[in-house]
């Protein structure tokens, strides 16, 4: 008879006009590392969020080690040993790891003062089940995220959870980092606790998983060995289909240039970039952490200062000083943090989408005219494939793609004709992302000028016409298309020479 660390048994949540589990069932066994896969908005969290008592289920049943539960809140869920580690990490970054460890249950000694060496010490030991090592009296602010993921862990360990959810753990990891994760996950194994592992990224899936189960459009697909997995198959469980390609075909050619940048240099980030983008044409920018694309692209932009260098807007010499005025010079950028500085998440779809451009929705520049905005946000809705009940939905319900389709559309609604897009697939599944690059060459084949960030290898390769890599920010090089390869990309990108 199987052992099973945690049952959920034909789980039922309905939200106003939505399904979003039906009948899921979800079987862990005890000390295995075991993956929900699924898209955006196929039900994981919501699963998570029953288990973790957020949310009750309006029906089935839930078991521990073969014992059926009521989880009515959080409490509850630690008191049956269940933890969870969220790729948003929840500390406070001013008080020290141990502060952190035992916040609002402060340990005393006999004489009712606060037992700072207990404490440590247990902090200590706690840190070292996991074979890690840290100084427990440093501020948080001054940890890397990894290390404070660390502690996350380790205090789940030290309160005995016996099943730890980590939800993205890897996404703002470095490689290495992720490599010291799966060695910590290694040894949670070993001492036979069970991990839920959520993640987007398949491989990881593969290398650090006994068991995945698929979840799609709220229901249990399958449950299987990892190692009885394909790639392939993964994929077209997910999302329902077959997905034969990862990166699909473009058919425009770059045009003219219409964007160009030289000796652009920001205080102590950026030093003397040259670039030049051309109209259908998919650009990359690549480089290692730090290497400073991202801030190349806040400097284009105007959000941050540009100290020294010159930009030219279809030929013209352009001073952008603002975002307001490179708006108006006809660039826009979908930001890596969408959520941060990229939506107005408590705002509807329809809302985020027509905020760029008001004037082109109202009546006489006065007055919004609501058929307007019907209108504009339904063509989007449409021609973006935004999956929503309805254009009044609030944007902070959709999944991660739909909101990144979002972000898209409202710059398009702008008329902008240069898009830079910084890292456009993060914390998106496969599926999504597939959409995200049909509607990448959509708008290249369009006439769009796209200046693209990605971390992802495969996807700065696959999708990009030129790229250029950048380290340190300096540009080390510029990668036309028959010379694009991961070997070119990564030895320009480590390279320290000249600098």
């Amino acid at each position: 008879m199987e052992s099973y660390a945690l049952e959920m048994i034909d789980i039922v949540k309905n939200f106003p006009g939505v399904k979003a589990l039906d009948n899921v069932t979800l079987k862990v066994k005890k000390g295995e590392v075991h993956a929900i896969i699924g898209e955006n908005g196929a039900g994981k969290s919501t699963l998570m969020k029953v288990l973790n008592g957020v949310y009750q289920a309006d029906s089935g049943s839930i078991r521990i080690e073969g014992q059926e539960v009521k989880i009515g809140n959080i409490n509850t869920a630690k008191s049956l040993g269940i933890s969870f580690v969220f790729q948003e990490i929840n500390l406070v970054p001013t008080l020290s790891v141990v502060e952190n460890f035992y916040l609002g249950e402060l340990l005393k000694n006999k004489f009712h003062m606060i037992d700072w060496h207990t404490m440590t010490r247990n902090v200590k030991e706690a840190l070292e089940k996991i074979n890690f090592t840290l100084d427990p009296k440093r501020r948080v602010l001054e940890l890397t995220v990894a290390e404070k993921q660390m502690i996350e862990i380790a205090r789940a360990v030290s309160r005995n959870a016996k099943i730890i959810v980590m939800d993205e753990p890897t996404s703002s990891l470095s490689e290495n980092e992720v490599e010291k994760l799966f060695a910590i996950i290694r040894t949670l194994r070993e001492q036979g606790i069970t991990i839920i592992y959520i993640s987007h990224k398949l491989d990881e899936i593969f290398e650090i998983c006994d068991a995945a189960t698929v979840i799609r459009d709220g229901k249990t697909i399958e449950t299987r060995r990892v190692k009885d997995y394909t790639e392939d198959l993964m994929i077209e469980q997910m999302v329902g289909r077959s997905v034969t390609m990862e990166f699909p075909q473009r058919t425009s050619k770059p045009g003219e240039v219409i964007f160009s940048a030289a000796d652009i240099c920001r205080k102590n980030k950026i030093y003397h970039v040259d670039l030049e983008l051309r109209r259908g044409e998919v650009l990359g920018l690549a480089g290692l952490v730090g290497a400073g694309r991202t801030e190349l692209c806040e400097t284009i932009i105007g959000a941050e200062k540009m100290e020294a260098g010159e930009i030219r807007i279809f030929g013209k010499k352009t001073k952008i000083s603002n975002t307001r005025q490179a708006k108006h010079n006809s660039i826009g950028m979908v930001t890596e943090e969408r959520k941060e500085t990229g939506l107005a998440l408590d705002f509807s779809v329809k809302q985020n989408i027509v905020i760029t451009n008001l004037p082109k929705v109202a009546w006489k520049g006065i007055w919004l005219n609501a058929g307007k905005e019907d209108r504009a946000a339904g063509e989007y809705i449409e021609e973006l494939n935004i999956k929503t009940p309805g254009m009044n939905q609030k944007t902070m319900f959709l999944s991660g793609g739909n909101q990144q389709k979002v972000v898209i559309a409202k710059w398009l609604f702008s008329d902008v004709d240069i898009l830079i897009l910084d890292e456009p697939t993060r914390g998106i599944d496969v599926g999504a992302k597939f959409e995200i690059y049909q509607l990448i060459n959509k708008l290249a084949e369009q006439g769009k000028a796209i200046l693209m960030i990605s971390s992802e290898m495969n996807e700065i390769i696959g999708m990009s016409d030129r790229i250029i890599v950048m380290h340190n920010g300096h540009k080390k090089g510029e990668l036309e298309k028959d010379m694009i390869s991961a070997e070119n990309v990564m030895r320009l990108a480590v390279d320290t020479e000249e600098e």
